[in-house]
């Protein structure tokens, strides 16, 4: 697949096409390693997932969250075995 390389600002990029962010799972904002090859060629592949990062996340999104009264008691009083 051939891409074209675009100024944007003062740097220059390469606009990747709208499958191939598909399929990698990627998305605006999305971090990518970019490795040039003994042989010259460049490996663009997503970024490792960071574990530590997605905690500290998770953790905000559940301190969000209002705690309420378990439901599952209820749920099984009205069951029909």
């Amino acid at each position: 697949m051939d891409l074209q390389v675009a100024k944007w600002g003062n740097s220059l990029a390469l606009r990747i096409p709208s499958e191939v962010v598909r399929r990698l799972g990627l998305r605006e904002g999305a971090t990518v390693q970019a490795q040039l090859t003994v042989d010259g060629s460049l490996s663009i592949r997503p970024a490792q997932w960071n574990r530590k990062a997605f905690a500290l996340e998770l953790t905000h999104a559940r301190s969000a969250m209002p705690m309420s009264e378990p439901v599952m008691e209820e749920l099984r009083s009205g069951a029909r075995y």
